[in-house]
């Protein structure tokens, strides 16, 4: 199933699902042949030497956070799933995915290359596409939480977007992943 075919309800669910699907090929594959497979659904034959070594290992670590979604069918199981995600430490805002990859950069420091990381990380927040803001200024079904929390992770060291579907998602990954500091 590629992710076109995950992602055709169009919720928000359908297309992180979606994204796991296409970082599992680019993860041991690459990003070409995961684009290829989006477009064809045909996969290559996997090698024992690309079992070995990923052809994109910065995906390996990519995650959700499981901080929404449904807490019951009744007020009663709502509210008690609820205190305990709070108990435990989940947090309104936070955003869905997390990349655990720092993006380094170099500058020139009195002639000499000085290397810094530029991001330790990418949080992806997930929106269904029909969220997607019709003005640059639109909050696009972000809440206040999340708004809130992607300013502070960005302020301290960590990129952070807000996306509309896997795609975008994958564009956001990919460029991230491959910033080369220009």
């Amino acid at each position: 199933m590629t992710p076109h075919t995950l992602s055709k309800s169009g919720t928000e669910h359908a297309h992180q699902v979606a994204v796991f699907a296409y970082r599992a090929v680019a993860y041991l594959h690459g990003f070409e042949v995961a684009n290829a497979w989006c477009d064809t659904g045909m996969l290559p034959k996997p090698t024992e030497e690309g079992l070995k070594s990923p052809k994109v290992p910065a995906l390996e670590w990519l995650h959700a956070i499981a901080n929404g979604g449904s807490r019951g069918d009744n007020a009663q199981s709502r509210a008690i799933r609820g205190g305990a995600l709070k108990a435990e430490g989940v947090k309104p805002g936070v955003s869905d995915l997390f990349l655990p990859w720092p993006v380094w950069d170099t500058m020139d420091l009195n002639g000499n290359p000085f290397r810094f990381v530029r991001y330790a990380g990418l949080y992806i927040e997930m929106k269904k596409p029909a969220q997607k803001p019709k003005t640059p200024k639109g909050k696009g079904g972000a809440s206040d939480e999340q708004i809130k929390f992607g300013e502070y992770v960005k302020r301290v060291g960590y990129g952070f977007a807000i996306c509309y579907s896997w795609e975008e998602a994958v564009l956001i990954l990919r460029s991230y992943i491959e910033f080369d500091g220009v």
